[in-house]
């Protein structure tokens, strides 16, 4: 940095970020599980499979994001999906497969595939 015109230039770009950070939060959001246990599980291919399925529908208002510990290392891969005004819905011993599918019937359908979420895995 050489100059404070460098540094606001900085600050701009950061706050420009934020905002769009912000504006996140109206739509959909993704987020897999990727600490060392949910890596280790097989989460980053999981994370690959919603990235690319976002991107080839070309959806605006899902972001898939990634997050450390969940806290429920026995489940990993983990994948929690938090749509505004509704309950987040919680997907374990999740694979590519699956997300696929949880792609094309919650993101898309709206309708979550309850066979792959927390409350059937405790059954």
């Amino acid at each position: 940095m050489k100059s404070l015109a460098e540094l606001s230039a900085i600050r701009d770009k950061m706050k420009n970020q934020v905002a769009s950070r912000a504006n996140d939060l109206e739509g959909t959001k993704i987020i897999v599980g990727m600490a060392t246990c949910g890596i280790a599980a097989g989460a980053r291919p999981v994370l690959n499979a919603f990235v690319e399925a976002v991107a080839e529908a070309n959806i605006a208002n899902v972001t898939v994001a990634q997050t450390g510990c969940i806290g429920i290392c026995q489940y990993e891969p983990v994948v929690e999906v938090v749509e505004p005004g509704k309950e987040k819905v919680t997907y374990v011993k999740m694979t590519a497969e699956k997300a696929q599918r949880v792609f094309e019937e919650h993101i898309k359908g709206g309708k979550p595939v309850s066979e792959f979420t927390i409350g059937s895995a405790q059954k």
